[in-house]
Formats: structure tokens, C-alpha cells, sequence
């Protein structure tokens, strides 16, 4: 035991301590590979198993990632920021401008994948939206990706008798996007409420996102509601957690 009670770190731990100091401090930067196997063998005089359990950890904990063939590498991955209150104010997408241009920050967001299509409401939406059971809605699925990555999966249900032969039901909604078109057709979004959760990605949203092993997600729920209070949709976002920062700003 160490001097202060507590059990000493285990070996592969304090390897691993190490080299997240080294990639604090820029000894490797985002892209550099890390010191292999036998280097770390050598280095530090442990078995082989010991120095693979040390380059586990940096990957379990989403700071390298493994490369075929190749290595370990420190990941390159520069978050975006999410700041939640100004992206979703009218100012943004009242003026033509998507909310998620709000993120970019000059850097390549895109959607790759978009499906829209109409469907019995889940439960949980349907209690949200004030809509019966099985009642349809309108469902757009996208998946965003940040500099070619993919980032964020984002599915919003709408009332299908509102936005019904719209181009809400287009994959390109059009300039300001959903919020835009929803001011269109009477039914313009003045609150906008969200929650956050964090777990571990399913094997689906794992393949989907492209998650290193270790990597958690974040859960975004926000609904939209109108000036008399309806709620007009609902938005369950799925973020990768070493892709973004949160940022909520509000007064006193």
C-alpha cells in the first residue's frame, strides 16, 4: 500500500497516467502515433499484456484510437461548441440561416443522410405533442457530420396534419430550415425547451457514429412550442460526447 493507505495504482495504470501527461502537454499532439507494445515493454520493463492493457485505457476513454496495421494515435478531434440559447433564437434561422451554422464556427457541418417519412407516433411523442395514440406524424431523420465525421443523429417528429404536403416533408426544408418553414404556416416556435442525458451508445448508433470502443453519447431532447403553448415538435438528438461541448448561457 502507499504511504497515505491507499492501494497502489496498478501497473498499466500508471502507464497510462503518463501518456495522457505526454498528450497534456504536447509531447504528442492529435495525430501522432503513440509508443507501441514493445516500446512500452522496453520503456518501462512490464509484459507485453501490461503495455497493451495501458493503450487499452487511452482508447477505452476516447483519447486514441487504433489504427490497422498502423498503431495507436492520439485523436484528432476538435469539439464543436453547442451553444444551445443563440442557435435556436429567430435571428438565426428567421434569417435564412440553419441552426446548425450556429455550431460551425467556419468549419464543414454537413447532413448526409436524411429520411422523411410518416408514422404512428411513439408513446412518449404523442403525450408531448397532444396527439392520440397512433396518430400520424411527420418523422425527418438526419445524420450531421463535422469535417466529413459523422457527429450527431437527429430525429424530429411533427404533427402529420400540420406539415402534411409542405416542404417540411422534403429532405431539404429550405432556407432557415424546419423553424422557418413552421413561421410559414402559422404555427411559428417562440420556446423551446431541452433536456440532457448521457449513456452509452447501442451497437446501432455505435456503427452509425463511428464511435471508438469507450466512446459515450449525449441525448438532447428538445421540443417547440408555439405562442398558445402546443407543442409543434419534438427533436431527440444523439451527440457524440468527444464531439461537443454544451454551452447554456442565461441571466441572473
Amino acid at each position: 500500500m502507499n504511504g497515505d493507505g491507499s492501494r497502489p495504482q496498478p501497473k498499466y495504470r500508471r502507464i497510462a497516467e503518463e501518456l495522457k501527461g505526454a498528450i497534456a502537454d504536447g509531447t504528442y499532439a492529435p495525430g501522432d502515433r503513440l509508443p507501441g507494445e514493445n516500446d512500452l515493454m522496453a520503456t518501462h520493463q512490464v509484459a507485453r499484456m501490461t503495455a497493451r492493457q495501458a493503450l487499452s485505457v487511452l482508447q477505452s476513454e476516447g483519447i486514441a484510437e487504433a489504427r490497422k496495421g498502423a498503431g495507436v494515435f492520439v485523436r484528432a478531434v476538435r469539439p464543436l461548441r453547442r451553444r444551445s440559447v443563440p442557435r435556436v433564437a429567430r435571428e438565426q434561422w428567421g434569417a435564412g440561416r440553419s441552426v446548425w451554422e450556429a455550431d460551425a464556427e467556419g468549419r464543414e457541418v454537413s447532413v448526409d443522410r436524411v429520411q422523411v417519412s410518416e408514422e404512428p407516433v411513439p408513446d412518449a411523442i404523442g403525450v408531448v405533442l397532444d396527439v392520440g395514440p397512433n396518430a400520424p406524424v411527420c418523422v425527418r431523420r438526419r445524420r450531421y457530420a463535422l469535417d466529413g465525421e459523422p457527429v450527431l443523429l437527429a430525429t424530429s417528429y411533427l404533427p402529420a396534419e400540420l406539415v402534411r404536403g409542405t416542404p417540411v416533408t422534403e429532405p431539404d426544408t429550405g432556407p432557415g430550415g424546419l423553424y422557418a418553414r413552421l413561421t410559414e404556416l402559422g404555427h411559428e416556435p417562440v420556446r423551446f425547451r431541452e433536456e440532457v442525458r448521457a449513456r452509452m451508445p447501442s451497437a446501432e448508433e455505435t456503427d452509425a457514429l463511428a464511435l471508438s470502443a469507450g466512446t459515450p453519447v449525449m441525448l438532447v431532447c428538445r421540443t417547440a412550442y408555439t405562442e398558445d403553448g402546443r407543442a409543434v415538435e419534438v427533436n431527440d438528438m444523439i451527440l457524440r460526447a468527444d464531439a461537443y461541448v454544451l454551452e447554456y448561457g442565461f441571466n441572473a
